[in-house]
Parts: C-alpha cells; sequence; structure tokens
C-alpha cells in the first residue's frame, strides 16, 4: 500500500496577533490565523473576486518563541506543515474536533523583525536566519582600494612597491683621467684633458729611469797585427 502524502503549505496575512503559552515543562505553543486570498473573474459579471480563507496554524517550542516574539497582526509568512485533528471538549462536556496545521518550518515574507527570518521547528526545534534578510558586504570593485587602509597610505605603498620593483643600476666606475700630480707643471701650466706635457730637458717621464749621463758602450779595440808581419 502506497503511503499518503499529509503536507500543506500556505503564504498569508495573520490575522491576530500571536497568542503564545508557556508550560511549566520549558516548552511552548503558539497559535495563528493565516489568511489566504483567492482571486478570479466571473464569467457571467466579469466582475473581480476574491475569496478569503482563514487557517489556524499552531508553532510549538523554539518555533513558538520566534513566532511569538516577532509576528504580529499583518505580517506576510510562508508555512509548510502537516493538517491534524484533535478532540477537545466543550463546557458542556461535549466533544469537539478542530484541524490545524501543525507547521514545522515558517519564513517571514515581508522583512519585518530583523534575525526572525526562517525558522525550523517540529522535534528539532531549531532556529535559521534568514536567508533573505541577511547582510552580506559588497565585494570591492577590480581595481579599488582595499579594505581598511586610506587612500594616501596606499599611494604611499604602491610608490613604495615601485622603488623596490625597479632594477638597481650601479654606478660604472668613472676612470679618473691621469694626471702627473707629483710632476712640476712646465711654466707653471698644465694642459687640459689631465694629461701633462712632455718633460723638457731629458726628464723621464715618472715611473723611468732618467736618460741624462748615460753612455753607449764602445766597440772593443782590435789588436794592431801589422808590426808582425814580415815582409
Amino acid at each position: 500500500m502506497a503511503r499518503g502524502v499529509n503536507k500543506v503549505i500556505l503564504i498569508g496575512n495573520l490575522g491576530q496577533d500571536p497568542e503564545v503559552r508557556f508550560f511549566p515543562s520549558g516548552g511552548a505553543i503558539c497559535n495563528v490565523t493565516v489568511a489566504t486570498t483567492d482571486s478570479w473573474k466571473d464569467r457571467q459579471s466579469g466582475e473581480q473576486k476574491e475569496a478569503t480563507e482563514w487557517h489556524r496554524v499552531v508553532f510549538s517550542n523554539r518555533l513558538a518563541e520566534v513566532a511569538g516574539e516577532y509576528l504580529k497582526k499583518g505580517s506576510k509568512v510562508y508555512v509548510e506543515g502537516s493538517l491534524r485533528t484533535r478532540k477537545w471538549q466543550n463546557q458542556q462536556g461535549q466533544d469537539q474536533y478542530t484541524t490545524e496545521i501543525r507547521a514545522n518550518e515558517m519564513q517571514m515574507l515581508d522583512g519585518r523583525g530583523q534575525g526572525a527570518g526562517q525558522a525550523a521547528g517540529g522535534q528539532q526545534g531549531g532556529y535559521q536566519a534568514n536567508q533573505g534578510g541577511g547582510y552580506q558586504q559588497a565585494a570591492p570593485a577590480a581595481g579599488g582600494s582595499p579594505q581598511g587602509q586610506p587612500a594616501w597610505q596606499q599611494n604611499q605603498q604602491g610608490q613604495q612597491n615601485q622603488q623596490s620593483q625597479a632594477p638597481v643600476r650601479q654606478n660604472a666606475p668613472v676612470q679618473a683621467p691621469v694626471q702627473a700630480a707629483h710632476q712640476p707643471a712646465v711654466g707653471g701650466h698644465q694642459q687640459q684633458g689631465g694629461f701633462a706635457p712632455a718633460p723638457q730637458g731629458g726628464a723621464a717621464p715618472q715611473g723611468q729611469a732618467p736618460n741624462q749621463g748615460f753612455t753607449p758602450p764602445s766597440a772593443p779595440e782590435m789588436p794592431d797585427f801589422d808590426d808582425d808581419i814580415p815582409f
């Protein structure tokens, strides 16, 4: 035998403020009435007509606390649950039957009550924040400034980064012109360009032996044999 399906989905507005009751055991019950309105066009008269249905919804435990804290008359909600019929007796002792919706999930649709949003109840009694009403910071635009840093500080950092990335070029050694610092200038004047004029008077440049007083060796004298030849 196939299993049946008992599931109810409602989207409507509360007709009155929630009624919450707490029990000594720590549980809670919240009763609300949700109005759903259907509209259609009458074929005979052409008029737009509406019909409103009132649904009794019951929240329990943590879901009841959330509904009692954030919902009020006129709030628009999304409700998921199942139909339940309970039996009770009136003042005359007669049995009465009431069919209501036992909600296991509720979500606020009009954004009232920050932090309320979607709540998951049932046996778990959990609570989940509203996905639609949550706050999420926008991502910075491409090429924008990083968050939390002033613009002047970022510009300074950018300049430092550019300086650190620039290749370090070593200065090429400058060849100083050769100057005869220890040589006396001729006539008290030294030519431009850093080169000393050639010394006069046979003076040798610095680092060479002087040529003055140098005598080349003479050829050896050959003996005279004419006197020894008999003729």
